[in-house]
């Protein structure tokens, strides 16, 4: 009993003071700040600009593998412009007007524009 008390608290104690993957914020242009944050494997998952504490500019996002999975742009919080989400088979395009969805397409996994996304 002693014994498992004993590697059952070693075990807690390795969980507890796993490493955890803290964002990177660094100066860049234009009056904005980069944001970087982390899978818990150490992969990039998101990066993206901040201006007046809002998102703005591209923002793109990676799953644990490092893949790209999505990509857009905030316009000072609201999401503007063409945004791409990738499932791993099909890549949506959705079309933002006034911060609402204005249109969405499709395509498969074999099509030109989803290797031109995966780029």
């Amino acid at each position: 009993m002693k014994k498992s008390l004993i590697i059952f608290a070693t075990l807690i104690t390795g969980l507890l003071t796993a490493q955890n993957v803290k964002p990177i914020y660094e100066k860049a242009d234009n009056n904005t700040i980069k944001g970087t944050f982390y899978h818990e494997n150490g992969k990039v998952q998101q990066q993206g600009f901040y201006k007046d504490g809002k998102l703005h500019g591209e923002w793109i996002s990676y799953n644990a593998e490092g893949e790209k999975i999505a990509k857009g742009t905030y316009d000072k919080g609201i999401k503007v412009g063409t945004w791409f989400f990738y499932d791993g088979s099909n890549l949506s395009e959705i079309s933002y007007n006034d911060n609402k969805i204005a249109s969405v397409k499709t395509w498969k996994e074999n099509s030109n524009v989803v290797a031109n996304f995966r780029k």
